[in-house]
């Protein structure tokens, strides 16, 4: 049992917001005696769900004495409405500044949750609501669990922010699921941005005994659990194989940490050490590893990255610097989209289903209107086979996006985005086509990844209006929106494409209009290094995989193919033209696409990766090729120059928001903290810019 007094536990972390714990005694018929319900509540609604800091664990813990002095039956735990409880206080973890501090964190969390594993009275977790991380470690921990078929988030998120379950979820979870299923939820589904389980998914792996439906929730797991108490229900239990089933799933969870963190995220690695660790099932033994991987952790750069980055995304992007007043935004109650390929039929979908409102299609010919219209209602047929929408919504949604060959069917649109070439000229003549038909005050959007906002404004009757509304493919997955401020946008329009980003559940940043904004900008500098080194002789297996140590989503090569070969040298030649002191041409990469080619790799059945031999063979390559090290260097300190460059000319507001886009708009790891936080530890900020991006203790550890 613990003895950290509450004067101790607020002392580890004294601005914390408690989750009180608060004992009541209720009697539920068929048991004799009555049940001890604890009840979790950190007196804020559901927009703040309920954590665990120090004093909310000692706060529990003296929950649980009450529990136990009543002499109960039974004892049970639940949360506030639609919130069982999501974790760990990640603040605490944040402002722990010693490795003292780290092991007095993880030692607590397991003292007070190991009473309900090891109580000799039943325990029972009634899960009402969103169960994450230690709160999902805590109904692991009682010997039984019912779970509300509403239930919003059901997860163990740790390692996605860098982290580990480290409150006997490493050790609990693989024990009562068994290793494989344990790997999907702590390994898997962490590592793909954060996949959460459904309360039918957690019941059918067996992390939960039961599903109850949400109206009468508590009085059912009362219910159920007295028919537990008298023995009338006996939960079924897996038998676990510690074998050869327990050597395939952590041979499954290895791959699957190699494959995303390639090694650079050290919860990740400590969680694989845990997995392994659990098949002797003594929980001595592992709770102790725990506690010590955890110190461990806590007091690294790469998870205080993390929560930095965890922070950025949580917090900085719901609040987006420099954002006019949204008393300002104009109402949207039609769209138009310019453009009826791919990305703007993606784009037509998204308005459709998260403003409902009419959306209407344009394009040269019949042909690609029916296309990009025909494209949006063959996905709303598969979100209805999928059940994600009813009979009558789909039916909606189609009716909602039509098509046109003439653009006055924007005449009473209020928001108008192209998706045309990219190319100024073409981009110019459709707003002038556009101002036409729409009202003065109907703001017109373009998604150009690229090109200069200000010069595509100039000339029209009313420039205040254009505005940058940067997507990033696929639409509908991708969390970033780089909203771009040109130099005559006034704040009425940008406070309605602000609005309308929030609208359709995307973070937004705001961005000066410069060549490329940020994410293209920053990717091209750094593929461009990348290309440079081929050029210069280095094979293209060195060149692709120097960047492997950061844990990037995807290598440099693979990414110029998802992007899309012509779009890249596009791009690069744009921002050749704006910087051509930094930004080359490769005239490879010219005859690469000239060629038709769009992919260096290949890949035959088994999964083999090779160069193909026809991009091999046009490819003139020089005669100083480097180490994979070297590539590295050059592409880092390229991005450390490029972003003191960006901050100089003010094309974000701070440096937060740079690291924000990177992780948003190109996927990049928590761990690197965007980028900026790994140039800073590693010494390239300094090196190049004479300076660190973040101060020291921001991203890292305190010195």
């Amino acid at each position: 049992m613990t003895t950290l007094t509450a004067d101790e536990a607020k002392a580890l972390f004294p601005d914390e917001v408690v989750t009180v714990a608060r004992t009541r005694l209720v009697s539920v018929p068929g048991v004799t005696g009555q049940v001890a319900l604890i009840t979790l509540d950190n007196g804020h609604d559901h927009t703040r769900p309920s954590t665990f800091g120090p004093q909310s664990l000692v706060s529990l813990n003296a929950a649980f004495d009450e529990a136990v002095a009543a002499s109960p039956a039974a004892i049970a735990v639940t949360g506030k409405p639609f919130v069982f409880a999501v974790g760990a206080d990640l603040t605490a973890v944040e402002n722990a500044s010693g490795r003292d501090q780290a092991l007095a964190i993880g030692k607590l969390g397991h003292d007070v949750f190991r009473r309900f594993t090891e109580s000799t009275v039943p325990t029972f977790a009634f899960v009402n609501g969103a169960v994450m991380g230690g709160g999902l470690e805590l109904a692991l921990s009682c010997h039984y669990r019912t779970l509300a078929s509403n239930a919003a988030a059901i997860a163990l998120p740790e390692v996605f922010l860098g982290l580990f379950p480290a409150w006997g979820g490493t050790q609990l979870l693989p024990n009562l699921i068994g290793a494989n299923d344990a790997v999907t939820v702590i390994f898997e589904n962490a590592l793909n941005q954060n996949r959460m389980l459904k309360p039918r998914q957690a019941l059918d792996l067996g992390i939960a005994d039961v599903l109850f439906d949400s109206a009468d929730y508590l009085e059912q797991s009362l219910l159920w659990l007295s028919s537990v108490v008298r023995g009338d229900v006996t939960p079924a239990r897996r038998e676990i194989d510690r074998g050869a089933a327990w050597d395939a799933a952590v041979a499954r969870a290895r791959a699957i940490v190699d494959g995303k963190t390639k090694g650079a995220a050290p919860g990740a690695l400590r969680a694989l050490e845990m997995l392994e660790l659990a098949r002797a099932n003594d929980l001595d033994a592992g709770y102790a590893a725990e506690t010590e991987a955890l110190a461990d952790v806590v007091m690294s750069d790469e998870l205080r990255a993390g929560l930095y980055s965890f922070n950025l995304v949580q917090k900085r992007a719901k609040r987006p610097a420099g954002a006019p007043d949204k008393s300002l935004a104009r109402k949207v109650t039609k769209v138009g989209v310019v453009g009826a390929g791919l990305m703007a039929s993606q784009m037509a979908l998204l308005f459709a289903r998260r403003l409902e409102v009419p959306v209407v299609l344009t394009d040269i010919d019949r042909a690609r209107v029916d296309k990009g219209v025909g494209y949006v209602h063959g996905e709303v047929d598969k979100l209805l086979a999928k059940g994600r929408v009813s009979p009558d919504k789909a039916n909606r949604l189609k009716a909602l996006v039509t098509g046109s060959l003439d653009k006055a069917a924007f005449a009473d649109a209020d928001f108008v985005i192209e998706a045309v070439f990219e190319d100024l000229d073409v981009k110019r003549k459709v707003f002038a086509e556009v101002e036409e038909f729409v009202s003065a005050e109907a703001v017109l959007a373009t998604n150009t990844s690229s090109l200069s906002i200000t010069e595509m404004a100039a000339g029209l009757k009313h420039p205040e209006r254009v505005v940058g509304f940067h997507f990033f493919n696929p639409v509908a997955i991708m969390p970033l929106l780089e909203i771009v401020r040109a130099g005559q946008t006034d704040d009425a329009t940008l406070a309605t494409a602000f609005a309308v980003g929030k609208q359709l559940k995307k973070s937004s940043v705001l961005v000066k209009d410069a060549p490329a904004f940020v994410v293209n900008r920053l990717l091209t500098r750094f593929m461009g290094e990348v290309v440079k080194s081929v050029d210069e002789g280095t094979p293209f297996e060195v060149a692709d995989k120097a960047t492997e140590p950061l844990g990037l989503p995807m290598s440099p090569l693979v990414l110029l193919q998802l992007v899309g070969a012509p779009v890249a040298l596009h791009v690069a030649e744009t921002m050749h033209g704006a910087f051509p002191d930094r930004f080359g041409v490769s005239e490879n990469m010219k005859a690469f696409v000239a060629a038709g080619k769009n992919a260096v790799w290949q890949w035959d059945s088994t999964g083999k990766q090779a160069v193909d031999p026809e991009v091999q063979a046009l490819w003139q390559f020089g005669d100083k090729p480097l180490t994979g090290e070297e590539v590295k260097a050059r592409a880092l300190e390229a991005l450390a120059e490029e972003i003191r460059l960006m901050l100089d000319e003010g094309v974000v507001a701070e440096v937060q928001d740079i690291d924000l886009c990177m992780i948003l708009g190109a996927g990049w790891p928590f761990w690197l903290g965007g980028i900026t936080p790994y140039l800073d530890r590693s010494g390239i900020s300094e090196k190049v810019t004479g300076k660190r991006f973040l101060a020291p203790g921001v991203a890292s550890v305190p010195a």
